[in-house]
């Protein structure tokens, strides 16, 4: 059985159906994502165990990934796609058979096409500090990285140093150097890879994802040392994200964070993605930017306060997300109904209707 036309027909599906994510499983008909609905592709017939099987090995490419993902069963991956789409893969089982979702990475685009503020330029011409991109899975967080990083490889002469697991937009150089490493290919995990770039002679990093305190306080000292640095969390809004980060560390270290944060931090972006009226997915967004209030809340602890500093703070650039969201219900772009589902605080979204 052919499993790389298999595969490659259902990809050429998802993307003419504008699809963003493809799901594999044993006993059930394909199925893709178009505008966050799911929808099972029924004219296509049900995956056999040995097709789902056959199609990871195309997938993954390499029988040594394949050992390691049926020693571990689950495994993060990506796959070029006939040199004209890349995806974002994770194979992992459940009920004994192997199930594979898959997202489709789109090119780089800039922010004006992602239609994301243009104040976020004014991060990637910063020289130091830490800005992070903050959201639930699936809500644009690499996307918008990727403009944010692929804009400063336009516009000037940086080394760039992207540390992911795995790699998903494939930057090609323009005035900068961009050394692309993936974790468990390039490097042995992502604290290893980080504290290498003190030695590299690096202006850039982009880090895919911090997942440990270690990695945390590395990227925060890296900040500190000269450096601009990018990431991503799986938080919400700004406020709970500066707690998370805290909270990862023990109590003895917490207040040493604190500071370290309040004087390195540039801003946090928070964004989803959300269902426009005339279809596909339509931005909304929370930006605080950090200053000399929100350095001294971090740092005594009233982080709480933030979601205040952010409502206020328009005339110093920062976005709330209640105004975000009633941007795009006065545009016609999505719903009301919509925008309070969306909403970090209906009843304060009230208030300004």
């Amino acid at each position: 059985m052919d499993y790389t036309k298999i595969i490659e027909d259902l990809v050429l599906t998802l993307i003419r159906e504008n699809g963003s994510d493809l799901h594999l499983s044993v006993d059930r008909h394909p199925a893709i994502r178009v505008a966050s609905e799911l929808i099972f592709l029924v004219k296509e017939s049900v995956l056999t165990k040995d097709q789902v099987i056959g199609i990871l090995g195309v997938l993954l490419g390499d029988k040594k990934k394949l050992d390691r993902f049926l020693e571990n069963q689950e495994i993060d991956f990506s796959y070029d796609f006939r040199g004209e789409a890349r995806l974002r893969g994770n194979a992992f089982y459940q009920k004994g058979f192997i199930a594979i979702a898959l997202r489709l990475i789109p090119k780089v685009r800039t922010l004006a096409e992602l239609k994301l503020p243009e104040v976020l330029k004014t991060f990637a011409a910063k020289k130091q500090g830490f800005f992070l991109i903050v959201g639930p899975v699936g809500q644009g967080k690499s996307t918008t990285m990727s403009s944010l990083i692929n804009l400063i490889n336009t516009e000037r002469a940086e080394h760039i140093v992207t540390i992911e697991d795995p790699i998903e937009y494939l930057f090609e150089p323009a005035h900068s150097i961009i050394d692309q490493r993936e974790v468990g290919i390039d490097t042995h995990d992502f604290a290893s890879a980080l504290k290498s770039v003190f030695r590299e002679d690096v202006n850039v990093i982009m880090l895919g994802e911090m997942r440990s305190p270690e990695t945390i306080a590395t990227a925060v000292t890296a900040a500190e040392t000269g450096h601009l640095v990018f990431s991503t969390l799986h938080t919400n809004n700004a406020s709970q994200t500066i707690d998370r980060i805290v909270d990862s560390f023990p109590p003895g270290q917490q207040d040493q964070i604190r500071v370290q944060l309040a004087a390195s931090l540039l801003g946090i972006f928070s964004q989803r993605l959300i269902p426009r009226i005339a279809g596909g997915l339509v931005p909304a967004y929370e930006l605080l930017i950090n200053n000399n209030a929100v350095g001294n809340l971090i740092r005594e602890k009233r982080t709480h306060e933030i979601d205040v500093v952010i409502e206020t703070g328009n005339e110093s650039g920062m976005i709330d997300m209640n105004r975000s969201l009633l941007e795009l219900v006065r545009a016609g772009e999505i719903t009301m109904e919509n925008a309070y589902l969306h909403s970090f605080n209906p009843k304060a979204l009230e208030r300004l209707l």
